[in-house]
C-alpha cells in the first residue's frame, strides 16, 4: 500500500509515537450472565503506545491492562474477579497486547496481535476502526481509534464457573472486548 493510499485510509495520522490518553479512552467488556443477559465492564488503569512510521501498515501496537481496576459497577464480583478463580492479580498484574502486524481489510483494518492473559499468550485480532485526527486546546494533535475482538475466556484458563439449577452457567465462555481510544502525538 503506498503513502497516498494510507493517507486516503487514515488521513492525518502521521508518523511518530501516538500514546494513549487513559481518560478519554476505554476498555471494556462484556459477557453473558446467567444464559439471559450481559455483564458489562471495563478496565480503569491501562497505558499503550502506537508507533506509526512512514507506512501505516507497519505500525505497531503495544497496551498493558491494570487487572486490579477491574469496574463492574459490583465491588463483590471485583473482588471475586481479582481471586484465584478469575485474574489472580496477586500473581498476574497485568494483561498485555503486542501486535503482530495490521493489514488493511476495506476502509478499516484488523491488528493481529498477541494477548497475554493470566500467564497465557494467545494470537488475537482486533478489528479496528480509524476515527480521524484532529487537533485538541492544548495545541497537541489526537488520533481516535475504535476497536473490538472476541476471546474465549478458557483459553486463557479462566474456567471458573457454577452450574444452574435447571441447565446452564453462571458464565459465558465468550467475552467481547471493546476498545475506543484517543491517542496523543508525541512532539518531535
Amino acid at each position: 500500500m503506498s503513502t497516498a493510499s494510507i493517507q486516503s485510509i487514515a488521513p492525518g495520522l502521521t508518523a511518530g509515537t501516538w500514546n494513549i490518553d487513559p481518560t478519554h479512552s476505554e476498555v471494556s467488556f462484556t459477557i453473558r450472565h446467567l444464559m439471559v443477559s450481559k455483564v458489562r465492564g471495563s478496565f480503569t488503569g491501562f497505558t499503550g503506545t502506537i508507533a506509526v512510521g512512514d507506512d501505516l501498515l507497519s505500525a505497531s501496537v503495544e497496551a498493558s491492562v491494570d487487572l486490579a481496576t477491574i469496574n463492574t459497577r459490583d465491588e463483590n464480583r471485583d473482588t471475586h474477579l481479582r481471586s484465584a478463580d478469575f485474574f489472580d492479580t496477586d500473581k498476574n498484574k497485568t494483561m498485555t497486547y503486542t501486535s503482530t502486524a495490521i493489514r488493511a481489510d476495506g476502509g478499516d483494518f484488523v491488528v493481529d496481535g498477541n494477548l497475554t492473559l493470566n500467564g497465557v499468550t494467545k494470537s488475537v485480532p482486533l478489528t479496528l476502526e480509524f476515527n480521524g485526527v484532529g487537533g485538541d486546546p492544548w495545541g497537541g494533535t489526537r488520533a481516535g481509534f475504535s476497536a473490538e475482538t472476541e476471546i474465549n475466556r478458557k483459553d486463557f484458563g479462566i474456567d471458573f464457573n457454577i452450574p444452574l439449577d435447571g441447565g446452564g452457567v453462571v458464565l459465558g465462555d465468550k467475552v467481547k472486548v471493546h476498545l475506543e481510544i484517543e491517542a496523543v502525538l508525541t512532539p518531535a
